[in-house]
């Protein structure tokens, strides 16, 4: 399995991996973004602070990078990248399907993606996937499962899956909104043939969400590899943004708020992958000081305070606006 590469890896930043969702296409819901990325968001624009992106992440030590179908050209950038760098044959390339972008390159767009968990757009975004990444797609994940998914009960696409994976693909999904862990639980039942069906999770947990802790436990005890999403919360945990009670953690340990706050993550013992959202060099950077940031007691407590209720939090993200 291509994520045995990670657990085998000791360097300082085997745990970090580098999500495109904030440099695949022109908007996003992250705060700051204004400031973050060129003014010209073109094309070309964005796919060179991708590759700018990528190589300072693959010389850092970052080998998982996390795409998909609806992040824009994201999967376009990372294939460029990755046929021009041939000694970078050790990164492990996720991607996901689910979503389709249609926002036709605008950040002002109505609608910026529609999702679908039928068989028919598994398929269409499978060979849509393969035609731009080819071998180099390692694991491919439903997008976003929430607990009245099809996805979880639709076994025609569960046949679908396993025979991807006895191709050799790793088969994931990620969650969100509130009911995460209700989600996590359903599809750790998922099997076929009576094997389980999904191999990895990508679910959102941060100082704000912490409801999918417990039953992103029990999927590590399961023998899924656990993918962490949101660190940041969307920018809410990252500077300026980011409440007092983070700023002054962070300024105790001499850190940014983004490295405290993914350095929180990181010490959960089921947490495999926890993916910095990065849209500049400087805060990969700073996200990448997470690993080395030594939490004591009396901070954790203070962190602890910073817990929101799941539905509140999930409807403040709601609200976040496109920029």
């Amino acid at each position: 399995m291509p994520f045995a590469r990670l657990a085998s890896a000791t360097t300082p930043t085997c745990h970090i991996g580098l999500g495109l969702a904030a440099v695949g296409r022109p908007g996003y819901i992250n705060l700051g973004r204004e400031q973050d990325l060129p003014q010209v968001r073109s094309v070309e624009a964005l796919r060179t602070r991708t590759h700018e992106l990528l190589d300072a992440a693959y010389a850092q030590g970052v080998r998982y990078f996390d795409v998909a179908r609806s992040y824009g050209r994201s999967e376009e950038f990372l294939a460029d990248w990755l046929g021009a760098r041939p000694d970078a044959d050790d990164v492990v390339v996720g991607s996901k399907w689910g979503y389709t972008y249609t926002a036709g390159w605008s950040a002002d767009a109505e609608q910026h993606e529609v999702k679908d968990h039928s068989v028919a757009a598994y398929e269409r975004q499978r060979a849509e996937s393969a035609a731009v990444l080819g071998d180099r797609l390692d694991l491919y994940q439903i997008h976003s499962v929430t607990p009245d998914s099809p996805a979880l009960t639709d076994k025609d696409l569960h046949a679908r899956l396993a025979e991807a994976a006895a191709g050799g693909l790793t088969i994931g999904f990620s969650t969100s909104g509130p009911a995460q862990a209700d989600t996590i639980r359903a599809a750790l039942a998922v099997t076929v043939d009576g094997e389980p069906l999904f191999r990895t999770v990508q679910s959102t947990y941060n100082a704000l969400e912490t409801s999918a802790g417990p039953a992103l436990a029990e999927a590590h005890d399961a023998g899924l590899t656990v993918i962490v999403k949101e660190g940041v919360a969307n920018g809410r945990l990252a500077e300026p943004h980011a409440p007092d009670v983070l700023k002054t953690v962070a300024e105790e340990n001499l850190l940014d708020c983004d490295a405290v706050a993914l350095a929180l993550i990181l010490r959960q013992p089921w947490a495999g992958v926890v993916l910095s959202g990065a849209a500049t060099v400087t805060q990969l950077a700073s996200n990448l000081h997470a690993p080395v940031v030594d939490l004591d007691e009396d901070q954790l407590s203070r962190l602890a305070t910073l817990v929101e209720e799941p539905h509140a939090y999930w409807e403040r993200r709601a609200r976040l606006p496109w920029h």
